[in-house]
């Protein structure tokens, strides 16, 4: 969130980033990926820990959701920055271990997609005898 507050905050230069990192991208400034990164991977993160709290049933689902929309924001940023740095490999394994850790409890618990290919495993794949 910080990150994302940074560059809405100060689109021209956040936290000293000059707007030539963003020559490969749609982007002129840093203005709409901080609304994006603000919004969707903070805020979306903090929904996702409010659910905890108040749904355990729903979490999976929105832990899933946020951890692959970090891994993506990631792997998009790199693209369009053309450049790699630590951080994008630590906000990269924090997004996909929070994704792996979702799916999971997805498996752990059968619920969907998970109970669908058991059901159909158990169907076509398990030869009755």
């Amino acid at each position: 969130m910080a990150g994302g507050f940074a560059a809405i905050s100060n689109p021209q230069s956040p936290l000293g980033v000059p707007t030539d990192t963003l020559k490969n991208s749609p982007f002129s400034d840093f203005l709409i990926p901080g609304i994006l990164l603000f919004g969707v991977i903070g805020v979306g993160n903090v929904i996702a820990a409010v659910f905890v709290q108040r749904n355990p049933w729903y979490f999976p689902y929105v832990s899933s959701v946020f951890g692959w929309a970090l891994v993506i924001w990631i792997i998009v940023q790199c693209i369009m920055i053309r450049s790699i740095v630590f951080l994008h490999i630590l906000f990269f394994a924090i997004g996909a271990v929070q994704a792996a850790i979702a799916m999971l409890l997805l498996f752990r618990g059968r619920m969907f997609p998970f109970n669908l290919l058991e059901y159909y495993w158990k169907k076509f794949m398990v030869k009755e005898k």
